[in-house]
């Protein structure tokens, strides 16, 4: 096993996981740390270190709330700890590998944590890396500034540095992936082989650097895990970059509300009281510190950049779970429900008439969808016009999830699942459970190995074939309580209607 690695900026001890055929490395230094005058700076080349650095223990998380203090869903499940180290110093990143030596060449996968990119971090419990390495992949999970820190733009700040004016947070997510390009061969993994994943916050991220043409030509693959958010609603949509400098306003307001005046009076200024500062902000505005469209980083919207074939070109697998942003169009009865659609699309427009007409089809007087789903089998399809040899992968994730709570497939509960970390959930997950979780993991795994999900699982058995989504195929899989099933259910006419919606808009 590698226990002891040289990186480029020193050596490296690494530790026994639970498998002591893994070794984890935690808390490895990629930046210098963003204080003082690196604060809201792109990240800056990390200092070399003298003798070993112990990896042993994660390092503090970036500067959110604290966690563990609420009594929402996410406090329960995983943000439980409100003692959790936490500092402005935080780009470090974590290493699993199986790797004996270092001509291995493992594939790699690079993990960005969710969290509406205001909180989250990688030693979150479920983001354990341990069970994927043990079937030859080489896990990174990257740690990034997150709210105020990660994404406040100002003026000053885009005139003295306009090259990275803002978006200090996913420069971070790319100088992490940038080291693993330069190091992860010393881990026994290739640089050639690497796929960028994500959930949520961590997979609109991955969809911002599959959409960066900074970032093109440095990854072979893609996951994108229940972030594909956009409504075909006229006027509804999270999926919009903010200007620079509408996002300029914002932080000289907020510079403001802080009491300064100057970025030096600023960058001065402690990191709790800034951080408490936004949180109090916040509370009376509706638009977090976020994605900001600098032209640098962030060229344009990543959805409508993906639908217009302006992305890294590579495969692709993405999802959701069913209940997660759900959009609908309910009503009492036929009269209601055409006057509602009358007000979404405009009582004369083209698209009511086929509304309309789709709806006839479909005989009721609910039209429920996910506005997941439909953007990514609207964005796969349009994939396979623009690269017909592109192999792009659809999942819905929806099992039966146990607790008092009974939360159904909520928002984020695959992660359990794809990274098989049940066992340290406090819920009463059964065997059926953990065998999905083990085919989950096994799909994944071969995925990031060679692009395609499909294998063996555990036993020497084919795991239920997934096929790609086209045209031809507009399949997905199922993740269902009792295992895998390619749903080959053709959308009724209400959901084609909205993915073809869903084509037009991104595409104007």
């Amino acid at each position: 096993m590698i226990r002891i690695v040289k990186t480029e900026n020193g050596t490296v001890k690494g530790i026994e996981a639970a498998d002591p055929r893994i070794t984890a490395f935690k808390g490895i230094p990629f930046a210098a740390p963003p204080v003082k005058e690196n604060r809201w700076r792109a990240p800056q080349p990390c200092p070399d270190w003298e003798g070993t650095l112990e990896a042993y223990r994660f390092k503090p998380i970036g500067m959110q709330d604290t966690p563990g203090l609420g009594t929402d869903i996410y406090c329960r499940e995983w943000h439980v700890d409100p003692d959790i180290e936490m500092s402005e110093d935080c780009l470090y990143l974590n290493v699993w590998t199986s790797a004996k030596s270092a001509d291995e060449k493992q594939p790699v996968m690079v993990w960005y944590f969710g969290g509406g990119l205001q909180w989250g971090y990688p030693s979150e419990m479920e983001f354990d890396g341990e069970r994927i390495a043990r079937r030859g992949v080489v896990v990174v999970t990257v740690n990034y500034r997150l709210n105020a820190f990660g994404f406040l733009a100002h003026p000053e700040l885009s005139a003295s540095q306009p090259d990275a004016p803002t978006n200090f947070g996913h420069l971070d997510q790319k100088a992490g992936l940038d080291w693993v390009i330069r190091n992860i061969h010393a881990f026994g993994g290739d640089p050639n082989n690497i796929t960028i994943a994500g959930q949520s916050a961590g997979g609109g991220s991955v969809l911002s650097l599959l959409t960066s043409p900074t970032c093109f030509g440095k990854f072979q693959k893609a996951i994108v895990q229940s972030a594909m958010i956009n409504s075909p609603y006229k006027d509804v949509s999270i999926r919009h970059h903010i200007p620079l400098s509408e996002a300029e306003r914002n932080g000289s307001n907020f510079f403001e509300y802080l009491g300064v005046k100057t970025l030096e009076e600023a960058r001065a200024l402690d990191a709790i009281y800034i951080r408490d500062m936004y949180s109090k902000y916040m509370q009376d505005r509706s638009r977090m510190m976020m994605t900001v469209r600098d032209d640098k980083f962030s060229v344009g919207n990543p959805l409508d950049l993906y639908m217009k074939n302006q992305h890294a070109q590579v495969p692709i697998m993405s999802g959701n779970t069913p209940v997660e942003f759900l959009n609908a169009i309910v009503a009492e009865s036929d009269e209601e429900f055409v006057e509602k659609a009358k007000d979404l699309f405009g009582e004369h427009s083209e698209e009511f008439l086929e509304f309309e007409e789709a709806w006839k089809k479909d005989g009721n007087r609910y039209g429920a969808f996910s506005g997941i789903e439909c953007t990514v089998k609207s964005l796969f399809l349009q994939n396979q016009r623009n690269n017909k040899d592109q192999k792009c992968y659809y999942y819905n994730f929806n099992p039966e999830i146990p607790g008092w709570d009974n939360p159904g497939s909520f928002h984020s509960v695959e992660l359990w699942f794809t990274f098989e970390t049940l066992a340290k959930c406090w819920r009463p997950f059964t065997g059926k459970h953990y065998d999905l979780a083990r085919q989950m993991c096994n799909y994944w795994c071969n995925f990031v190995k060679n692009g395609d999900p499909n294998g063996k699982d555990a036993d020497g058995t084919d795991m239920p074939y997934w096929s790609p989504y086209t045209k031809e195929t507009p399949y997905g899989m199922n993740f269902l309580t009792d295992g895998p099933v390619l749903d080959k259910t053709e959308d009724s006419e209400f959901k084609k209607f909205m993915i073809e919606r869903i084509t037009e808009e991104l595409l104007q």
